[in-house]
């Protein structure tokens, strides 16, 4: 079994597609498949079920892609060990992003500013994959180096989670909601509201889902929508009210934030990695800059 071969196995399973996966290695797609029929031949079964219009991992595929994942990345900390050595650190690190940084910790565009003047040989990939709990899965899987999420600091992610900041979130309303003029709101006074949110697994959805249900409630999410401005603008236009950093709406014109009282709402934001072990050079100097900027 080869690294070629794996790669190979690796791209056709994360891109769903032969030909996708031979755009990825910028190669022709008959390579692709002669390579993936090479290794199901000298393993003895059937990686992909071909029956479908989308190509899709069959047991035994999905049997060996932690695996394959696994020495790929080994594969790739020697090659960076070996390439360390009587060099400057070089290599490519892959950033996720949550959408809208909602935490005053730490500025990515600062970070790869400065990180670039210590480091020219790195280049940093920056990607928005999806809410926290994906980026969290990405991580996890090789696919992502580190990534910045908003997830409880306690949570069990079976990565390394490294709070940031943490932050307590306020009620916004449009300016001539029946609430614009209290001087503080509990939960129980929202929970009749429709609530304007980002997807359930994105950070400020699952710190106001699990608030309310400390709190034995219920709300109604009447508009999930998949980027911070948009939930502004709904609630700007009295369609629902929404539960927020307050760092994303200060100065924002036609909204109201006020602040939450008995039953705390907290959107924590973490660096996750992989185990030490895991990191290339590259990634260590990273997570070091990034732990510089955050304090």
């Amino acid at each position: 079994m080869e690294l070629r071969q794996l790669r190979t196995f690796v791209a056709v399973a994360e891109e769903g597609s032969f030909t996708l996966a031979a755009d990825s290695l910028h190669v022709v797609q008959s390579a692709v498949s002669a390579t993936i029929r090479g290794l199901e031949a000298e393993l003895g079964v059937r990686l992909f079920d071909r029956s479908t219009r989308r190509i899709e991992l069959s047991d035994a595929g999905r049997a060996l892609l932690p695996d394959a994942r696994r020495t790929l990345s080994a594969a790739a900390l020697a090659e960076d060990a070996v390439a360390q050595v009587g060099s400057g650190l070089s290599g490519t690190v892959a950033l996720g992003t949550m959408q809208a940084q909602a935490m005053r910790a730490v500025s990515v565009p600062r970070l790869i500013a400065e990180f670039r003047v210590d480091h020219p040989g790195v280049e940093i990939n920056v990607r928005h994959v999806g809410g926290s709990m994906q980026m969290i899965a990405e991580v996890r899987e090789g696919r992502l180096d580190l990534a910045f999420v908003a997830v409880p600091h306690s949570i069990r992610a079976e990565v390394e989670l490294t709070p940031l900041s943490s932050e307590a979130m306020v009620f916004v309303c449009a300016a001539d909601h029946p609430l614009a003029g209290r001087r503080r709101v509990r939960l129980v006074d929202l929970a009749e509201e429709p609530f304007v949110d980002l997807p359930t697994d994105w950070g400020t959805n699952m710190a106001s889902a699990r608030a309310f249900a400390a709190a034995d409630l219920q709300r109604r999410v009447a508009f999930e929508v998949n980027d911070t401005a948009s939930v502004v603008a709904y609630v700007r236009e009295g369609l629902g009210i929404a539960l927020l950093p307050p760092s994303l709406v200060a100065g924002v014109p036609g909204v109201v934030a006020i602040p939450i009282v008995g039953d705390p709402v907290v959107f924590e934001a973490s660096l996750a990695t992989r185990e030490e072990d895991e990191q290339t050079a590259a990634t260590r100097a990273l997570i070091a800059t990034v732990l510089r900027l955050a304090g």
